[in-house]
């Protein structure tokens, strides 16, 4: 039988955990906005309340209808570093065509790609500005959609922006069109209306402390994500999908360098699809394009750059080109890979160089798999087809342990030298299941080698043992390993 004086205070004990409840969600100082389908604009509602536009008046106590209100392209946002903006279930245009928009600076006929949401303000470190969809406290089953139109640059922009949270939100567009595209994918750029595709999910430059959770990014006419010159990022429960070029653009091309330095963490992220076309509104990727045709692919690809990557239950697969690459790290560079699965992708499936750990990861490389999918026969298997390279940098220590590693390029593991010096680097590859088969797609193909060590690296120290071989070229023992005792050598 239930306690009667409990129950009796029931009520009350749930009111006092609300309430705390709000004071954390809430810090002190900050406002919190709201956005519904149902909302009016600026001018009809204060934004303070989740409530809809009663359909009459000004000022009214309710939901704005847009997050152009909160942050309006090409004017002063109406929400502060440190506030929240709680977005609603449903679907936003973000760009010339949303409500209101013809009236905003930045939505100019003249140049419609600046119509899109603001640049998201600065909070601080203990009171970051946060961007929620409904649902982002609850597992997100359903998040609100924002995607992109009439060639807009990109869907949310955080150059500049510190301190921030971006929550329980896809971005997307509704073309399945990819942006400079040589044949029929192409988007329409030379004239309006451009129709319903933007570039990119997210924009990002000089940009410290954020977190990105719940996202999913997908369908983009160009990247998921473009960023560098970063400062300590996470990304956790993220899928960059079907993106016309890459997954991860970081690479910012304006001349000042992209390199991004602090801890950049991936963990329970998805990157696949990209440099495929997806289709709206069947979500299928029906052609991939890559380099031959003047495309990209990479699921993740780095310009130089610093930092403490880590990389953990992170998936990518079914990348144009290839899967992770970061071979153009810095020597000082710290890049963690750990229970990543890559695979199918159609260059190499991890790519990197500074100080590397990949451990207890399984990288397949079948990397002629999207030639099913239009990618050109010299896309396919592109940079050999090496399941993994690593730039050996000066000094640098890596290890590869604990893995499974398979594929059909010319060699599973490819070390390559990246500056003067890097004799006096150690790379440690133990513990590893390898294991090859041939091409299908090339007559006469032969099954790839373990490992290939370049001749300027030949003299590091360098050790190869412990590892089960299957189905490789001879010989067992690498040339320029030190110590190789493979544990067993099944037929080439």
């Amino acid at each position: 039988m239930a306690n009667p004086t409990l129950d009796r205070t029931a009520p009350l004990w749930q009111a006092v955990l609300m309430l705390l409840g709000l004071l954390l969600a809430a810090p002190a100082g900050a406002a919190t906005w709201y956005v519904r389908p149902d909302g009016g604009s600026a001018a009809e509602c204060t934004g303070k309340a989740d409530a809809a536009y009663p359909g009459e008046g000004r000022g009214r106590d309710c939901a704005w209808r847009h997050p152009f209100e909160a942050l309006p392209p090409g004017a002063e946002p109406r929400m502060q570093g440190g506030d929240i903006l709680l977005i609603g279930r449903g679907s936003y245009e973000i760009g010339r065509g949303a409500p209101g928009s013809e009236a905003l600076p930045g939505c100019s006929g003249d140049w419609p790609w600046d119509c899109h949401v603001g640049t998201v303000p600065g909070g601080s470190p203990g009171q970051p500005t946060r961007i929620l969809g409904a649902g982002w406290d609850q597992g997100c089953a359903s998040a609100p959609e924002l995607w992109g139109s009439q060639r807009a640059a990109t869907v949310l922009d955080l150059a500049g922006s510190h301190d921030v949270e971006i929550a329980c939100l896809e971005l997307t567009d509704h073309s399945s069109c990819i942006e400079f595209h040589p044949g029929a994918a192409a988007c329409q750029r030379d004239r309006p209306p451009y129709g319903a595709w933007a570039a990119i999910g997210i924009q990002a430059a000089d940009s410290a402390r954020v977190r990105l959770a719940d996202l999913f990014i997908h369908g983009l006419a160009h990247d998921g994500i473009r960023a560098g010159r970063l400062r300590d990022w996470s990304l956790q429960r993220v899928r960059l999908v079907g993106n016309g070029w890459s997954g991860w653009n970081g690479d910012l091309g304006d001349g000042k360098g992209s390199s991004s330095s602090g801890q950049l963490r991936f963990q329970q992220v998805e990157i696949a699809w990209n440099g495929c076309s997806e289709s709206w509104p069947g979500g299928e990727h029906p052609a991939c394009w890559g380099q031959e045709q003047g495309g990209y692919g990479d699921g993740l690809g780095l310009a130089a750059s610093s930092g403490e990557w880590l990389f953990e239950d992170v998936k990518a697969h079914h990348n144009a080109q290839d899967g992770l690459d970061l071979l153009h790290a810095e020597a000082d560079a710290d890049i963690v890979f750990r229970h990543v699965e890559a695979y199918a992708n159609a260059g190499n499936q991890l790519k990197a160089a500074g100080n590397v750990t990949v451990e207890d990861s399984r990288l397949d490389g079948d990397c002629a798999l999207l030639a099913a999918k239009g990618l050109r026969p010299g896309d396919a298997c592109r940079a050999a087809g090496n399941s993994l390279i690593l730039a050996v940098a000066p000094f640098s220590r890596s290890r590869i342990h604990h893995n499974r590693i398979s594929g059909t390029g010319d060699c599973l593991i490819d070390l390559e030298c990246a500056g003067e010096g890097c004799r006096r680097a150690a790379v440690e590859i133990t513990g590893n299941e390898l294991s090859g088969s041939r091409r299908k797609d090339v007559e006469a193909a032969k099954s790839p080698c373990a490992m290939w060590v370049g001749e300027e690296l030949r003299g590091a120290a360098i050790e190869f043992s412990g590892n089960r071989l299957q189905g490789l070229r001879p010989p067992a023992c690498p040339e320029g390993a030190r110590g190789c005792a493979p544990a067993g050598q099944g037929p080439p």
